[in-house]
């Protein structure tokens, strides 16, 4: 879930020249051909240096593109041609958003709206750095501002719809998404946008069915590309081959790997393509084949992508598949990671996650806050994080014997617990049975919805939340405490 950071700023190009190139370049741009517009202006910009209104198409076609670095170049180019120009202004801020320099993105929209107030596309886009920055007080505001001066802005509509989502005012952001699509039917982020509200209220069948949207979304469309043969939609599969593209990250995968078991278990045979670190996992699963991504594609049947398998098979909260378990480790690794654990209770611990994850700052919790928890004696804590991460946790580092997550799996099946922030390791817990208390921040990922202590996904896990935004403190007191009661007996 994400609010919209794409070319909102851009307004209807005029055909403001007789010269050929330039006057195909902006002809480009209307249809929507991004490649050849982008060339084509570039040309004439190279051709005409200090003909800002050519710049300005040029950063117009580089931003819808989301080619944010060359928006910087050239819109600050252009704004030294033209300094008191709104919508470059607001281009500027849009890239450098975009790209993760949130302070001069924000000078940038401030400049913006103090030279056209009424510019809704910059109090939008000014939204969204402030979403992107935790900041959702500020976004929500920034938002509301730019409905006011145009209530036919779909894209404020929509991101407005994400932030209420991230306070967990569910009834509002569903309401808001909605007006996004009334004005804008076929905005995929509205959708998707509506889609994790209402799976993190738990309407799983209307949520999945939204879900569907992610694939139109531009910014993940380069993850679809067209496959051969039809779509499956959830027929019949006796006797035929489905192959099932993995897509989004390792926890999404081991989380939606259940629904191969369903298809071998209706007479089909599943064929999945994934990380290749998670290839021995998956093939644990008896009668499913996984081929690391890359990989040539055997002949199949019919294709359908890994998280739309909850939406062919009508998942609701009522029919989620195997939720005590469906991988298995392999009985010689756990042997081996036997010989390497110390005797006695043993609890799993991972803090943080992918730190390139754009949720990571708020679903990952510093190391010096969990030394109560690390303190809690007659047990042995095992570090189940990786590389710089797992150095910092002050365990002893088993990095190295981690080489794939079969290797993990078979770590895991030796623990009493996992105690886990909302990465692959809670997901590969509840998938092997093993107990996990998973740490979630106020606004969790939609799989672990709102409100309840428990999954319905994985029958093993137990869930703590924040009270309120940032308060780990909490969580960690709650979890040592239940830690404590649960190992002070052994």
């Amino acid at each position: 879930m994400q609010p919209l950071t794409d070319g909102a700023c851009a307004q209807p190009v005029t055909l403001d020249t007789d010269r050929s190139g330039y006057r195909r370049g902006l002809l480009a741009l209307r249809a929507g051909e991004l490649d050849e517009a982008v060339t084509l202006l570039t040309q004439a910009v190279r051709a005409h240096p200090l003909d800002a209104g050519m710049r300005r198409n040029l950063v117009r076609a580089l931003l819808a593109d989301r080619r944010f670095g060359q928006v910087v170049t050239e819109a600050s180019y252009a704004l030294s041609l033209v300094p008191d120009d709104a919508e470059l202004n607001c281009a500027l801020g849009t890239a450098l958003g975009g790209i993760g320099q949130p302070a001069p993105a924000c000078a940038a929209f401030a400049r913006a709206i103090a030279l056209r107030p009424d510019h809704a596309p910059s109090w939008l886009n000014f939204g969204n750095v402030a979403a992107d920055m935790d900041d959702v007080a500020s976004a929500e505001a920034l938002y509301r501002t730019a409905i006011r001066l145009d209530p036919g802005l779909p894209e404020a509509h929509a991101s407005l719809g994400y932030v209420l989502t991230m306070q967990g005012r569910l009834a509002e952001a569903i309401a808001a998404c909605e007006a996004a699509i009334r004005v804008a039917p076929d905005l995929a982020m509205a959708h998707l946008n509506l889609a994790t509200a209402v799976l993190l209220g738990g309407d799983l069948a209307r949520g999945f069915a939204a879900y569907e949207w992610r694939k139109r979304v531009a910014a993940y469309q380069r993850d679809f590309p067209a496959l051969d043969g039809p779509a499956w939609d959830g027929g019949a599969v006796r006797g035929r081959t489905i192959l099932v593209r993995g897509e989004q990250g390792f926890g999404d995968t081991i989380q939606c790997a259940r629904y191969l078991a369903l298809i071998r278990d209706a007479g089909g045979r599943p064929v999945m393509t994934c990380a290749t670190a998670l290839v021995p996992l998956i093939r644990s699963m008896t009668g499913v084949v996984t081929i690391p991504v890359g990989s040539a594609l055997p002949p199949y049947d019919a294709h359908v992508d890994l998280m739309s398998l909850p939406h062919a098979f009508r998942t609701t909260l009522d029919s989620i598949p195997l939720p005590d378990g469906y991988l298995s480790a392999d009985a010689d690794r756990v042997r081996a990671w036997r010989a390497r654990l110390p005797p006695g209770p043993k609890i799993g611990v991972v803090l943080s996650g992918n730190p390139l994850h754009r949720a990571d700052a708020r679903r990952s919790i510093p190391v010096e806050l969990a030394a109560p928890l690390l303190r809690v004696p007659g047990v042995s804590f095992v570090n189940l994080q990786h590389g710089p991460a797992a150095r910092a946790l002050g365990l002893p580092d088993l990095t190295g014997w981690m080489t794939d997550y079969a290797e993990t799996a078979a770590l895991v099946a030796n623990l009493d617990l996992v105690i886990s922030v909302d990465t692959s390791a809670a997901h590969l817990a509840g998938a092997l049975g093993t107990p996990a208390l998973v740490l979630l921040p106020v606004a969790p990922d939609w799989r672990w919805m709102l409100g309840r202590p428990d999954s319905p996904w994985y029958g093993s896990v137990r869930l703590f939340r924040q009270a309120r935004a940032g308060d780990w403190p909490g969580v960690i007191a709650a979890v040592t405490q239940c830690v404590s009661r649960a190992f002070s007996s052994l």
